[in-house]
């Protein structure tokens, strides 16, 4: 009983570390920016949130679908 107690242990501990969570990169729900090139003052939809400092800001909010980001587009003032 000792021997089944101690593979069960010795079992679980090494495969704890594989449970652990991680960082989804496949599977998860498309972003979409409003992205406003600070030179010329226009407006585009993209994919991937543009990094500080460069010449591309984040205009509001990230949106969950297309549709929605391009109906923010067009509401959107700030944008030529």
């Amino acid at each position: 009983m000792k021997k089944i107690l101690l593979a069960t242990v010795a079992i679980v501990a090494f495969s704890a570390p594989s449970f652990a969570q991680t960082p989804k990169t496949t599977g998860q729900a498309p972003s979409f920016y409003l992205a406003q090139d600070t030179a010329t003052m226009k407006c585009e939809i993209v994919e991937t949130q543009p990094v500080a400092g460069g010449s591309m800001k984040v205009v509001g909010a990230a949106h969950s679908t297309k549709a929605s980001a391009e109906a923010a587009l067009k509401a959107d003032k700030t944008c030529k």
